[in-house]
């Protein structure tokens, strides 16, 4: 493609709490001037945290058609009815965990959503390549693009909100009501968390963010082994991988994370799951964590390895509380509860940092790859393409069937 001219195109995002995009104005500028054989395209949308007329003045054209697009870009998952025959387009699809709803009968919207796009997507030839799986040689390593850092950021910054709202202290102002990373990280460091313990599970973007923002909030990062035997005057957190704290015991794979949650306050959820994975803890050991009032669950699987996530919470409204004997909901203020914030799209509460950073890996790690010589990543990231899954997602076929 390297002489040919390439049209990409920015979507307007169907979700009406969604205000990210994966290009900024400013990127827009950056590509059009790097990449002469290259024009942008982007459909109008009034959510976007970036407006219309700045696209433009960066040099895309503004146009709800986008019929002469080679590839285009998303965000979320797209909206069903807009897709348009034997096009390339990226964007999260979600898809990864699907496995374990195959054979069953799916009653979650969401899943029926994504069957139904796949189906689609084979239906019309697309090539569909997921964000997610764009990944170094190993297809299982480090991520080359993601809104992980942010969505721990935010997560966090909830969490510890939800914390001093417990504890009777004067909530802060929301973040996507201050809209600054800056900002945020001056209001979080002028508050007092005095003695809290705070668990922290997993070891990617979604933890390197939190471990940000607790260390902006001046609680201090200790060692696991120090965590569980000593004892502290001052807030302390600890990070754990709940890869490297399982053990088989009676024939069976299980967590030891939950001999870290006897003396823990709060507990922020960061690690990867899936079904094969041995959960957390599971319900009739809650009443055992005596001191935990928080779980902030940034990793949102519902139902997965942390069971107090019952269901995902919005930006409007973030938190909920569960009762540790009925496992049911209750009211945020009752006291038998454990409260959660289980935000879902976390990163849009700071639409604009999260976009430039997310928009900065596709010029580095995407395009090159995308629209010159790919040197594997987006193959292996590819779903689909002429009407068929790739060898790697042929267990999809089960999926949508």
């Amino acid at each position: 493609m390297k002489n040919k001219i390439i049209t990409l195109a920015i979507l307007r995002e169907d979700r009406i709490d969604e205000n990210r995009t994966p290009l900024s104005p400013a990127q827009v500028s950056i590509i059009l001037n790097k990449f002469s054989n290259i024009k942008i395209i982007v459909q109008p949308s009034n959510r976007r945290c970036f407006k219309d007329e700045d696209y433009q003045k960066a040099g895309a054209q503004i146009t709800d058609d986008l019929s002469s697009a080679n590839i285009i870009f998303g965000v979320k998952e797209v909206d069903i009815s807009s897709l348009i025959k034997n096009k390339t387009y990226l964007f999260f699809s979600h898809t990864s965990k699907v496995r374990q709803y195959i054979g069953q009968t799916i009653k979650d919207k969401a899943i029926i959503y994504k069957k139904e796009l796949l189906r689609e997507v084979i239906k019309k030839k697309i090539t569909l390549i997921d964000y997610e799986n764009i990944r170094e040689i190993s297809g299982e390593g480090y991520r080359y693009l993601g809104f992980g850092r942010f969505a721990g950021i935010i997560g966090t910054y909830n969490t510890l909100n939800l914390y001093l709202k417990l504890s009777n202290k004067k909530s802060l102002a929301r973040a996507f009501e201050i809209n600054s990373y800056k900002e945020i990280k001056k209001l979080i460091g002028k508050q007092n968390f005095n003695k809290i313990k705070v668990l922290l599970t997993g070891s990617g973007r979604a933890s390197k963010g939190a471990i940000e923002l607790l260390k902006e909030a001046n609680i201090k990062q200790v060692s696991n082994n120090d965590y569980l035997n000593k004892k502290y005057n001052e807030a302390i957190f600890t990070d754990i991988s709940p890869t490297k704290h399982i053990e088989r015991k009676n024939g069976k794979v299980i967590s030891k994370v939950k001999n870290y949650l006897f003396e823990t306050d709060m507990f922020i959820a960061c690690h990867y799951w899936e079904p094969k994975f041995p959960k957390l803890f599971y319900p009739n050991q809650i009443n055992e964590f005596k001191n935990l009032k928080v779980i902030g669950d940034i990793t949102c699987d519902i139902n997965g390895s942390i069971p107090t996530t019952i269901r995902s919470t919005s930006i409007a409204k973030p938190y909920y509380s569960i009762d540790i004997n009925t496992m049911k909901e209750i009211d945020l203020s009752d006291k038998k509860g454990i409260a959660v914030m289980a935000v879902d799209n976390l990163p849009s509460e700071l639409p604009q940092d999260a976009s430039e950073e997310f928009g900065s890996s596709v010029i580095s790690e995407v395009l090159p790859s995308l629209i010159n010589k790919d040197d594997g990543r987006i193959n292996r990231a590819t779903t689909a393409s002429n009407g068929k899954f790739s060898s790697k997602f042929a267990y999809l076929n089960d999926f949508i069937n």
